[in-house]
């Protein structure tokens, strides 16, 4: 029995071939004793302008200063077309600006989720490569206890074995001594 199949035995209770390619990846790592690696790095660089145009407008329209500037725009535009009454450009039940509303909300909504689905890439990438380095970490303790319950049954074994001798000793002394005082 190879390595990978006796630690996927005796770690994971179960054949090495019949292991989620995750799992044989780990027990691949500790038996090449290999690091987990640095895990998904998103990389900014490989993005095109357009999605760096929505990662922009995701950070932009969820920000606070998004939201004030926002807000005194529409209050300054309110403002104007009431104070302009009969000549305002966008009289009050402001129409124009409802538009401009709408047609904001259904171009910024679908730009963020794009964004926000990228990074939902990147974030699952990222729980693979923890559940990996967890898992990975789990086996290798439960290795350590394995290991650590060797030495001791070793230094048991070896302290009995000593007592052992030592008893012998007891043991030949009392008789010596028993069969000089008689």
């Amino acid at each position: 029995m190879d390595l990978r199949e006796r630690l996927a035995l005796d770690l994971l209770g179960a054949n090495y071939d019949k292991l989620s390619e995750q799992k044989r990846s780990v027990i691949d790592l500790i038996a090449d004793q290999k690091p987990s690696g640095l895990g998904p790095i998103a990389k900014l660089d490989e993005r095109d302008r357009w999605q760096k145009l929505a990662d922009q407008v995701a950070k932009v329209g969820g920000s606070w200063t998004f939201i004030l500037t926002f807000v005194l725009a529409l209050g300054a535009w309110i403002f104007v077309n009431a104070v302009l009454a009969t000549r305002a450009f966008d009289p009050y039940p402001f129409i124009f600006l409802n538009l401009v509303l709408s047609m904001v909300a259904a171009l910024q909504a679908p730009v963020i989720m794009m964004s926000q689905n990228r990074q939902g890439i990147i974030d699952r990438a990222a729980a693979e490569h923890d559940y990996v380095v967890n898992l990975r970490a789990e086996l290798e303790i439960m290795l350590l206890h394995d290991k650590l319950d060797a030495l001791r049954e070793r230094d048991i074994l070896a302290r009995t074995d000593a007592i052992d001798a030592q008893l012998k000793q007891l043991c030949s002394d009392v008789s010596e001594l028993k069969a000089r005082k008689s």
